[in-house]
């Protein structure tokens, strides 16, 4: 009984075996076929969870990059670097001992006192100082030396890295290079770099200021996508390099400045705002013919040690120019016909809608002459001669000259423009002496084209070309005439008017003349104005100059300013003749030498737009006269491939309407040729030079009139 109890039990037992025998066997067997269903799934169809594994893959194994893009370089005329990209380097040192090549080699710093010894020599950072840095204690990975171990020069890090010293590494950061130094800082501006992918920590060159910030995008460029592929341990794949989207240099930035012209203005500008300890000076030469700047400076600048500024003076500035502003006024007088130069008045002080004006010799100099007044710069006088012409007339010729309107050069913002209230009798006649009203230098360099470039105002440009990444001219400058506010005999009255300040016994510009040059100018004193009115003492003026040259045939201009100088050790008209003089004679003794012989060939310009065929002639540095009023040259008064003295006439016939011009000066000979183009019939008296003609300049003529004239010699 208990023996087959005993059976029973057994094979009770054996079959739970069995039975989850077979279970487990075929749980196994299930969940192995599932996963075999499921590998296969994945090696056919290669996604998980909606995850495509060949793609990510590519993504753990493949790299991209981006490629970045050069940017364009900003060049003087002559094509002298002024702004190039370059990289600036923050040194730093590995701590970490564990850091060794695949051989075994350090890659950290070994020998402490030795790294720090060769560091010192490059770094202005002592020794002690470097090896405390490098002997930190705790767990730090790589160090730093702060300020003195950035921005460090590719020259520098080279040197360093000459040196092989091990755990020393470069951080590479774009940055931009001023080749030239203190040169035009404000005109070119500033690059930075500047984070602009924040996902990658990538940084690119933005322009803060001047040429860099106006012309930022086209400077720029557009950057590049390059692809590769690595293995597990991180090393490129041969022939796995992949450009996907290539980088497009930034364009390039040509300018006028002339680098030898500007080298002069710094230096010269630098010596004198030490000298003086002036507030602020600025300085431009521009070429009057064609508006092209030459060179243009200020002080400070962004680059001054003491008290750096990141304004453009030329253009953000406005001030009160003082009696630089009587060349408009006299312009204005003359050319409205309401100046007579051997009119007389009452110097000194003079009562005036509630108030009065006032000469810079308070006393004055006595009844003068309204030529005496401007030889003299006389406030009084210039009052008088507003007044005379009236405020209307006055005002029509400042809005004329461009005094109440931006210049818009290209290439200079956030221009600032000139203002006036113009508003009672003794603030209207203080405008005509450069009080009451504002202006910018810009806008001052404008209206003085004018006046050297008879009665034709040109618009100052600063940009000559821009070019692609290969080369090819993509934009370029022409010279734009903005105006004609005078005529061309008030210009050339002005011209010589001008010559006496810097040529006659009472004039106030002795200091300007330059051997062997004729020079036309004008200087100016201005009081600074303020909220308690003008101040007092000769430190509290902006003191100015204009010149034109060479006078006899106007071509460059040249305005100088110097605000509040704290030591006048010298004359203020010295202390700007030591900038101007040597500025000026350069260019002119320059332009003579260009000029190789005294004859040019004459060019064909019969059939030419007459604009074009003046700009030719102007080259040849030939005086052209138009006459007429169309557009195309009909004839020419000299014949083609004919010799012509340099600045030899040369009438232009565009016919239309014809209006008698300004011969005062003339040759005989130079008559005769606008009597034949014209077909008048000629009077002459007495010889030399013209003194008088019976038809006034501008009056309208018809064939066969006749023109008396009267010749006397030269003073």
């Amino acid at each position: 009984m208990n023996n087959k109890s005993q059976r029973t039990k057994n094979r009770g037992i054996n079959n739970n075996r069995e039975t989850f025998g077979k279970w487990l066997f075929l749980i196994v067997v299930a969940m192995f076929t599932l996963f075999i269903v499921r590998f296969a799934y994945i090696a056919i169809t290669k996604d998980v969870q909606h995850v495509n594994l060949k793609s990510q893959a590519e993504q753990i194994y493949t790299q991209r990059r981006t490629v970045l893009a050069r940017r364009g370089n900003i060049y003087a005329a002559n094509g002298t670097v002024l702004a190039t990209d370059t990289n600036r380097y923050t040194i730093y040192a590995v701590l970490d001992k564990s850091q060794r090549s695949s051989s075994g080699k350090p890659l950290y710093v070994k020998d402490k006192k030795h790294t720090a010894t060769v560091l010192a020599r490059y770094l202005k950072i002592p020794r002690k100082q470097i090896l405390k840095t490098l002997s930190k204690k705790g767990q730090s990975y790589q160090v730093e030396f702060g300020s003195a171990g950035a921005n460090l020069s590719v020259a520098k890090m080279q040197q360093i890295k000459a040196q092989k010293l091990p755990g020393i590494g470069f951080i590479a950061t774009p940055a931009r290079s001023y080749p030239e130094g203190e040169f035009a800082s404000q005109i070119i501006g500033l690059a930075a770099p500047k984070v602009t992918d924040k996902s990658t920590g990538q940084m690119t060159l933005v322009g803060q200021l001047g040429l860099e910030n106006y012309f930022n995008k086209r400077l720029t460029g557009k950057n590049g996508l390059r692809q590769d592929k690595r293995d597990v341990y991180g090393y490129r794949l041969a022939n796995s390099n992949h450009i996907l989207k290539p980088a497009v240099n930034g364009d390039n930035v040509h300018t006028t400045i002339d680098s030898k012209v500007q080298h002069i203005v710094e230096n010269k500008l630098s010596k004198v705002y030490t000298d003086s300890k002036a507030e602020s000076m600025t300085a431009v030469v521009m070429d009057a013919k064609t508006g092209k700047i030459l060179a243009a400076s200020q002080r400070p600048t962004l680059r001054s040690k003491k008290n750096p500024i990141w304004r453009n003076m030329l253009v953000q500035d406005v001030y009160e120019p003082g009696s630089p502003m009587k060349v408009f006024a006299l312009s204005a007088a003359i050319d409205s016909g309401h100046f007579d130069p051997n009119a007389t008045y009452n110097s000194g002080t003079w009562a005036l809608g509630g108030g009065k004006v006032t000469d810079w010799q308070s006393t004055g100099w006595g009844t003068i002459t309204y030529k005496d007044a401007f030889d003299l710069s006389s406030n009084v006088g210039f009052a008088h001669v507003e007044q005379n012409m009236g405020a209307a007339t006055w005002k029509k010729y400042l809005t004329r000259f461009g005094m109440f309107n931006k210049v818009n050069v290209e290439g200079m913002n956030g221009e600032v423009s000139g203002y006036s209230a113009f508003k009672g009798i003794l603030q209207q006649a203080n405008t005509a002496f450069g009080q009451g009203i504002t202006v910018n230098v810009m806008q001052m360099m404008q209206g003085f084209s004018a006046v050297a470039n008879n009665g034709k105002m040109m618009k100052p440009y600063i940009i000559e070309k821009i070019t692609d990444k290969s080369g090819k001219t993509i934009q370029k400058a022409k010279p734009k005439e903005v105006g004609q506010p005078i005529k061309a005999s008030t210009a050339k009255k002005v011209v010589n008017m001008m010559q006496g300040v810097v040529y006659d016994q009472k004039g106030l510009g002795h200091d300007f003349q330059i051997k062997g040059y004729k020079i036309a100018g004008k200087t100016g004193t201005a009081q600074i104005g303020g909220a308690g009115g003008y101040s007092n003492g000769d430190s509290n003026y902006l003191y100015s100059f204009v010149g034109i040259a060479p006078a006899n045939h106007p071509r460059y201009v040249m305005y100088v300013t110097l605000r509040k100088p704290h030591n006048l050790s010298k004359p203020a008209t010295k202390l700007m003749a030591e900038v101007f003089n040597p500025t000026m004679k350069f260019v002119l003794s320059r332009n003579h030498r260009h000029i190789k012989s005294g004859l040019v060939k004459v060019p064909n310009v019969v059939g030419q737009d007459s604009k074009a065929a003046n700009d030719k002639l102007n080259k040849l540095h030939l005086s052209v006269i138009t006459i007429g009023s169309g557009k195309r040259v009909l004839s020419q008064s000299l014949q083609p491939d004919t010799k012509a003295v340099i600045n030899q006439k040369i009438i232009v016939n565009t016919g239309g309407e014809y209006k008698m011009p300004d011969i005062s000066n003339w040759s005989s000979s130079d008559v005769h040729q606008l009597a034949d183009v014209l077909h008048l019939k000629l009077k002459e008296s007495g010889t030399g030079y013209v003194a008088k003609q019976s038809i006034n300049a501008n009056d309208k003529i018809k064939p066969n009139t006749t023109l008396t004239v009267h010749y006397t010699s030269r003073q």
